[in-house]
């Protein structure tokens, strides 16, 4: 009924406002160069993906210091996140170019990776097959176009009878997976500790780990991270049923979740993907954690120069759900049109963020601090009321002081209608909270003169248009300057009234 009442006060004639959604954009070879990455940062890129399923080490090395001049040409602000490929399953290779399958057809299944496949036998890389699967069970290979039921399983002989669902063509070296069964791969490979080590010494933001089954495999990650890293955060991917049964221990250790839909679309059923997908988001956001909803987002404009109308809903769903990041992969890393998918990316998500500025907020402040573990901290009450009395009070602005990123990922999980100008003089907090909704972060050298930092927050907003003269401000900040977990203080002014000597 909150819903409903929602949209009875919509006005399709409403003029979206700054967008607060990010938009994360995976980097392939048609747009590694720093002109096209200026576009696509010009266009609402706020994080730069790389997929390291895909790619050198020389190769992503480039798109990194092609985006940092970017980023300088620009003068905006665009942090990284590298994408790992994670422990997978292929099949093997075969005796001729493919295998055909017919519905109904009987073939073995074996981990003898050194044959090569025919109509009546196949191999997977996966040694622990025999043991991982039961009568009743699916084998899904390339990406779930071809489904194997799974008839016997015979350890004596070393393979696992199966029978085809589909025609299809089987072709080598494809994905495989086995919706249901525990699956027992190191979370981490040689090549993928590797690639997270690059990206240390690299600079990265983020590490996005993908096929996070449980905990213990992001503290794996942590371990390679070490001190080198230990500004690096990890956004754990949740791709199959074990990440959702463990996901409650996943989020306490990770630093942000991605919900991967590509994969989970595979293991998990069609009509319950909707369903994982609000339930980690509204859990992320109840935990104050960055969440971002990927994969065919926009998957038509890989070709097309327009998405559909279903992709567009899709998109405006998953801002209406909560989600910090929107991520765009095929349709930046190697489409037609990248730039055009980045843009209407943006202007569906402030559309989106329209409708939600119809929300009755008091209804939902209330649902956010029923969901906070008490007792609350002392930062999170000041944040929340922050919120509270900006919506009262109608202000224009929230200006956050912190060094963690703590105090502003507090103030933004109340979803303030408004912007929030986060200063910060910690590098790898300025490039965090661009995970984080709502932000607009300001690298300062120092957070010693909260007036001084004001004023300057004031200028920018005015000259983006975000406030006025007259216009209210709320700002939080701690007593204690420039000490981390001290937030304590909440402060509201009128421009031209409270600050004197302000530049307009």
């Amino acid at each position: 009924m909150a819903t409903l009442s929602r949209n009875l006060r919509l006005n399709l004639d409403a003029k979206p406002s700054w967008r607060k959604t990010k938009i994360v954009c995976t980097i392939g070879p048609p747009t590694k160069s720093v002109e096209q990455l200026v576009r696509l940062i010009n266009a609402g890129m706020n994080v730069c993906r790389l997929n390291f399923s895909h790619g050198t080490h020389e190769f992503h090395g480039e798109i990194i210091a092609n985006l940092r001049k970017a980023a300088s040409i620009t003068g905006k602000l665009c942090s990284i996140m590298l994408d790992t490929k994670g422990p997978e399953i292929r099949t093997g290779k075969l005796l001729e170019k493919n295998v055909d399958l017919t519905v109904g057809m009987e073939i073995k299944v074996c981990t003898d990776t050194k044959l090569l496949g025919t109509k009546e036998m196949i191999s997977l890389d996966y040694q622990g097959l025999l043991d991982s699967v039961k009568p009743g069970g699916f084998i899904l290979i390339a990406d779930g176009l071809i489904s194997l039921s799974i008839v016997s399983v015979h350890k004596d002989q070393g393979y696992v009878l199966c029978r085809a669902n589909n025609n299809a063509k089987l072709g080598e070296t494809k994905n495989v997976h086995l919706p249901g069964a525990i699956v027992d791969l190191p979370a981490v490979s040689e090549q993928d500790t590797r690639d997270i080590r690059f990206g240390v010494a690299q600079g990265v933001d983020f590490i996005a780990a993908s096929f996070i089954r449980k905990a213990e495999d992001v503290r794996t990650i942590k371990d390679i991270l070490a001190e080198d890293g230990k500004h690096i955060e990890v956004i754990s991917k949740i791709e199959n049923e074990e990440g959702l049964d463990n996901f409650n221990d996943i989020l306490e250790i990770s630093d942000g979740i991605m919900v991967a839909r590509g994969d989970l679309g595979v293991e998990l059923s069609m009509e319950k993907i909707f369903v994982a997908q609000k339930m980690i988001v509204s859990k992320c956001n109840a935990a104050n954690k960055p969440v971002i909803t990927a994969t065919q987002m926009l998957e038509s404009m890989i070709k097309n120069p327009r998405p559909t109308r279903a992709e567009c809903t899709d998109v405006a769903n998953a801002v209406l759900d909560g989600t910090d990041c929107v991520m765009l992969s095929g349709e930046t890393a190697g489409g037609d049109y990248p730039i055009e998918a980045v843009e209407i990316m943006g202007k569906i998500c402030c559309e989106a963020e329209a409708v939600e500025a119809s929300t009755d907020y008091h209804t939902l402040f209330a649902a956010l601090k029923l969901s906070a573990p008490v007792p609350i901290t002392i930062a999170e009450t000041v944040a929340s009321y922050s919120v509270a009395t900006a919506i009262d009070l109608k202000a224009s602005l929230i200006i956050t002081v912190t060094e963690t990123g703590t105090t502003s990922r507090l103030v933004c999980k109340y979803r303030p209608p408004v912007p929030v100008i986060c200063f910060t003089d910690k590098a790898f907090t300025y490039s965090h909270l661009t995970l984080t909704r709502g932000t607009i972060p300001v690298l300062v050298p120092s957070l010693i003169g909260t007036d001084n930092l004001v004023e300057k927050a004031l200028e920018m907003a005015m000259n983006l248009g975000l406030c006025a003269v007259g216009s209210r401000v709320v700002i939080v900040s701690g007593v204690m300057e420039g000490v981390p977990g001290k937030t304590n203080t909440l402060k509201v002014l009128t421009i031209g009234e409270s600050i004197k000597g302000l530049k307009i």
